[in-house]
């Protein structure tokens, strides 16, 4: 969810009440359109985080420090230079635009006092940090753009700021009852899209929530909506407004379950007042103690699903495509070995030719004969240019080409299902894995089996700091888990002792499950939730149920010449679990 004016007017009540009075001391530029202050107050030091990013425009109050390059760029050196001891005079939001203002004092060349204003906009792929004179000329700013770029407006030293106006939208803090209702009456969109299209600052989630709060349907077009409807619309819209107005914000986030367990939560919104029409079913909503800690939040959680997946892109590409390669190529080599279906009848037509041969008299086109593994009558084709030996001879021909065929696509299924089965697993892998430390090992198994080109000779090999789960059952059992192939290998061969117990989903890729037994036996709980362990980590882990498998240690033995983590195992027994990771990972 991008910054709203909402979001906005929370988080400016927050720095009312923190930095306003502050000074500023120290400024540093970790990135090309990101800002970090250090703010001393009365109390203690602030970090304010401000960035300008076209994908993540943000701001808000932190603990964390970032690195910054050892040369400051331009920008933060002229903010040093100008506001490097500033006072903050006031923070401030016009209207409900997506736009912060800070109000600075500080002292000029000359000693003299005198005030410029920081303005941060918040709009998405326009966002921008720009430096102004009180009176709004723009000393400069961290993103040039010229009329070239823009022809609503120039951010260029020099030139005056202003807010853009793209769209007549309304304000909604000053709308009256009548401008509401007849600019609402007047479109054809759906009334949830109509908030935000008409009302500054309004988010599409806030146009869902304002509708479930007047019980009205969002989809609805609104110039549809009866004057009951519409006049319920507006003072459900004025009582949001007045909670704004009055700073009775309540900073959250709403939390989608990823599995049907509901055992692993992605941050899904983030808002400064409660959002209704997220609740219950797959949503759970925390609440916070200010909206700071609500973005920090929500983008540190946001991000290690998102940065995980970008990280993992370039893997998941090669995987899949080795994947559907073999895909076709086993489908391909099991046409080919139907087609040899037919070769144990080539050779009963050639033995029987040698048998009733002798019938023919020259130039038949078929033989009609017993066929004494049957007992039935068969009708054999003959070339008529060849005597009944010489088409014995075609057929046994015939049926040598496709026994030695069989016999070598037997050998290269085998090789083809070999090798799907093991892209399948280092494609869960991929699935589990959590962090980028998770992505090394993968990484090396793709290049140790050739699907990634492998590092130059000498070149340094990374460090792998990877680590299984490990988890402790309700009983006091040790739990292990492998994230990849190489760790199930360590985990079943190395960690894992004869008596202590493996578990597997059965018949699909999945991570190993050890159950350190140290000489207990274990109870019938311990069981199942190592059985949910090993269905959760598993390609079925959406599904409802997954049957596993389990063993003794001793019993599991490793597959000679195989990919590492490819076991046989006999004499198992079953259970069926639902995936389920409910346990305290041990870190």
């Amino acid at each position: 969810m991008a910054f709203d004016g909402i979001t906005i007017a929370g988080l400016v009540h927050e720095l009312q009440q923190t930095i306003e009075g502050g000074r500023i001391s120290k400024i540093a530029q970790p990135e090309k359109d990101e800002l970090l202050f250090t703010i001393k107050t009365y109390k203690n030091n602030i970090r304010l985080l401000v960035s300008a990013s076209a994908s993540l425009p943000l701001m808000y109050l932190t603990e964390e420090n970032k690195p910054s390059p050892m040369t400051a760029p331009n920008f933060c050196m002229l903010l040093r230079k100008h506001i490097g001891n500033a006072k903050i005079l006031k923070v401030s939001q016009p209207g409900l635009e997506r736009i912060i203002e800070l109000t600075l004092e500080h002292l000029d060349e000359l000693g003299d006092i005198c005030k410029k204003r920081l303005i941060i906009e918040l709009m998405g792929k326009h966002s921008n940090i720009i430096f102004c004179r009180d009176d709004n000329t723009i000393i400069d700013s961290i993103k040039h753009i010229s009329a070239q770029v823009s022809s609503v407006r120039e951010v260029l030293p020099g030139r005056n700021w202003f807010i853009p106006q793209t769209t007549e939208k309304l304000n909604p803090l000053s709308v009256t009852e009548d401008e509401f209702i007849g600019t609402i009456r007047s479109m054809p969109a759906k009334t949830g899209k109509t908030l935000y299209q008409k009302l500054t600052g309004i988010s599409p989630v806030m146009g869902e929530e304002i509708c479930t709060l007047a019980s009205i349907d969002s989809d609805l077009p609104a110039n549809t909506l009866s004057d009951t409807e519409l006049y319920h619309l507006y003072h459900t819209f004025q009582g949001v407004m007045e909670e704004i107005a009055e700073k009775r914000f309540s900073p959250n986030i709403v939390y989608l379950a990823l599995s049907p367990e509901e055992s692993e939560w992605e941050p899904a919104e983030f808002s400064a007042l409660p959002l209704t029409c997220l609740s219950g079913g797959n949503y759970q909503v925390r609440t916070f103690s200010s909206i700071s800690r609500v973005l920090e939040n929500y983008y540190a959680s946001k991000n290690r699903f998102t940065r995980i997946r970008q990280k993992s892109s370039d893997l998941r590409r090669i995987v899949q495509t080795a994947l559907e390669r073999n895909y076709k190529k086993y489908d391909l080599q099991e046409k080919q070995l139907k087609d040899t279906e037919k070769r144990e009848k080539y050779k009963i037509y050639g033995e029987l030719l040698n048998t009733y041969g002798y019938e023919l008299t020259g130039g038949e086109k078929k033989l009609t004969c017993l066929n004494y593994y049957t007992n039935e009558e068969v009708t054999i084709p003959l070339d008529a240019q060849m005597t009944a030996q010489e088409n014995a001879q075609r057929f046994f021909e015939k049926y040598n080409k496709q026994k030695r065929t069989f016999e070598a696509l037997n050998e290269l299924i085998q090789e083809t299902k070999k090798e799907i089965d093991h892209l399948e697993s280092i494609s869960t892998a991929l699935d589990i894995a959590q962090q980028e430390a998770d992505l090394l090992p993968i990484k090396e198994e793709l290049m140790e089996y050739g699907y990634i080109k492998k590092r130059h000779a000498g070149a340094k090999k990374p460090k792998l700091t990877s680590k299984p789960f490990h988890y402790l059952s309700s009983d006091g059992f040790h739990m292990y888990v492998g994230k990849n192939n190489y760790q199930n290998e360590e985990l079943t061969f190395k960690l894992a002792t004869g008596n202590d117990w493996w578990f597997h989903a059965k018949g699909i890729p999945g991570s190993h499950v050890i159950v350190k037994a140290e000489g207990r036996e274990l109870p019938d709980r311990a069981f199942e939730e190592a059985g949910a362990l090993a269905a959760y980590y598993s390609k079925g882990r959406d599904n409802d149920k997954v049957e596993i498998d389990y063993i003794q240690k001793k019993f599991v033995k490793k597959v000679a010449g195989s990919a590492p983590g490819f076991v046989i195992y006999h004499t198992n027994y079953s259970l069926v679990a639902a995936p389920a990771c409910r346990l305290e990972e041990i870190n």
